[in-house]
């Protein structure tokens, strides 16, 4: 990256940075809490994903931490190890995964995802942020902070939870967000240029601090903002209270086949997820640069070891946070590393004032997240391109928005892969009419590649043609030709033309196919 990009940007770096601390501190709390380990192994997983990944990665712009993909793989681990130090060991064992995954050069897989396929994941991922905290926005906290599935722990889907939260409306946390939200909204447009390097999403967590404020002075029932609608860290008296917290690995287990395979499902989907979410934030960066995944790999899998060691959640690149962070003017790996030095220093010494920050403020950040990452004109730009590009994009956000990240991904691929396959048997080949020494012939030029998918195509259309008629079959620009063709063609000439009084010519067909070229053409 360009030296004038670090020091132009980097007071913006430092503000984006504090806005993905606000927004990953549920997020972290919120993922641990649904994992069933320790509220501060998220915090550990977020503040490593900050510090060693921030820095080891050469992605400027993506921001590393726990992440909800994998806290039905966490929770199911658990419980095959049937312990938390046998699962962290699961965790070291999974960056040494990834780290070899590096040196194998399989970061080059992220380079197989469509582009329209990441486009619907960024635009999935943005429904399911609004779908997701607008009952957080209303006071409706019910599913943890940071769930993306569709099928939630508490027994709900994301519709459901939706449509009830309103029937649990909290009209103090509603009306604090509706101020967040506006003026969040009204800030970035309008703020004087003096202060244009303070985001709207700081603002928001100050306009919902002060309206929980007012609603207190003011002693209004029904309106002050409890405590389980806020940032719930824990609070720590000294340090002893930390390392009575941490839970280590037991490097005992290294031989029991449980911890082995959670290993291998974490460092796999883990590796999986991150790539994606590369491959997605560098589609949004500004600068519009290209992150180099083994070393991407490299960076996660030292993050996955260092995290297990002392405790933490495994950790992935997460696209929550990366697109909170370009949205908040972060350019650089400065703003990454910056909001992990953040939450280290926030959980151990400011947590008792961060407890204060109501919910539905950072709700309301991530409503705008959602929108932008979501935003309808990304639906007009798909709808504008073939019906190839956009049907992928529709099916991956569809698929996405009512299963999972990693299922609507691979269910996108398959209708792109579909599409590939369907383009390439009506692309078969091209008839036309040619003159030819003085007489029409209809010339049928084969494609390049000429698979058994195409089989039918190819039996069908010779079989249709009229008696009497005079064909010229040119291979010349084909390289690869199916066994099974080749013996449709063999059959064509030597028996079914014949019969049907066609004149039949060869051109372009190489000597091992058997076929004898009767004209050079």
């Amino acid at each position: 990256m360009e030296k004038h990009h670090l020091f132009s940007n980097f007071k913006s770096d430092l503000i984006a940075g504090i806005v993905v601390f606000f927004v990953a501190v549920p997020l972290c709390l919120g993922i641990a809490l649904a994992s069933g380990v320790p509220l501060f192994s998220g915090i550990i997983a977020g503040v490593i994903g900050g510090i060693v990944v921030g820095f080891l990665s050469q992605s400027q712009v993506s921001v590393s931490g726990p992440a909800a993909g994998l806290v039905a793989i966490v929770l199911a681990g658990i419980t095959s190890i049937g312990s938390l130090e046998g699962f962290f060991l699961a965790v070291v064992l999974a960056g040494v995964i990834q780290l070899v995954l590096s040196l194998l050069k399989a970061g080059g897989i992220a380079y197989f995802f469509p582009s329209n396929v990441i486009k619907g994941m960024l635009t999935a991922i943005g429904i399911i942020i609004i779908m997701k905290q607008i009952p957080h926005f209303v006071g409706y906290d019910k599913d943890y902070e940071g769930d993306f599935a569709f099928w939630e722990a508490s027994g709900s889907n994301s519709f459901s939870s939706l449509f009830s939260s309103f029937d649990f409306l909290h009209w103090g946390v509603t009306l604090a967000g509706l101020v967040s939200l506006v003026g969040m909204v009204l800030w970035d447009k309008y703020k004087p240029t003096t202060l244009k390097v303070i985001p709207g999403a700081i603002v928001a967590v100050v306009l919902g601090l002060l309206m929980n404020v007012i609603f207190i002075a003011l002693n209004v029932q029904g309106l002050i903002i409890m405590p389980e609608h806020l940032v719930q860290l824990p609070v720590f008296e000294s340090f002893t209270d930390v390392k009575s917290t941490l839970i280590l690995p037991d490097f005992t287990q290294i031989s029991n086949a449980a911890v082995w395979t959670v290993a291998i499902t974490i460092g796999l989907v883990a590796s999986i997820e991150t790539l994606l979410t590369i491959e997605a934030t560098d589609k949004i960066d500004p600068y519009r640069r290209v992150t180099p995944t083994n070393r991407e790999l490299f960076a996660q899998g030292t993050g996955n070891i260092i995290s297990g060691l002392i405790g933490g959640l495994p950790i992935t690149s997460v696209i929550v946070r990366s697109s909170a962070n370009i949205n908040s003017g972060g350019r650089t790996k400065i703003s990454t590393i910056f909001h992990g030095i953040l939450l280290f220093i926030g959980a151990l010494f400011l947590s008792q004032y961060l407890n204060y920050i109501p919910l539905t403020s950072l709700a309301a950040i991530l409503l705008v997240t959602g929108y932008k990452l979501a935003n309808p004109a990304t639906f007009k730009t798909m709808f504008k391109k073939s019906y190839y590009q956009w049907v992928p994009f529709v099916v991956a956000v569809v698929a996405i928005v009512l299963t999972d990240l990693l299922t609507g991904i691979f269910i996108g691929i398959g209708f792109s892969i579909l599409g590939i396959i369907i383009t390439n048997i009506r692309n078969t080949s091209f008839v036309k009419r040619e003159k030819i020494n003085n007489q029409n012939y209809l010339k049928i030029e084969l494609a390049q590649e000429v698979s058994f998918l195409n089989k039918a195509t190819v039996l069908l259309l010779l079989d249709k043609l009229e008696e009497e008629s005079k064909v010229l079959i040119d291979a010349s620009k084909t390289v690869y030709i199916d066994d099974d063709v080749i013996e449709i063609i063999q059959e064509f000439v030597t028996i079914k033309a014949p019969d049907k009084n066609i004149e039949v010519k060869l051109t372009g067909f190489k000597e091992h196919y058997g076929l004898e070229n009767s004209i050079e053409y």
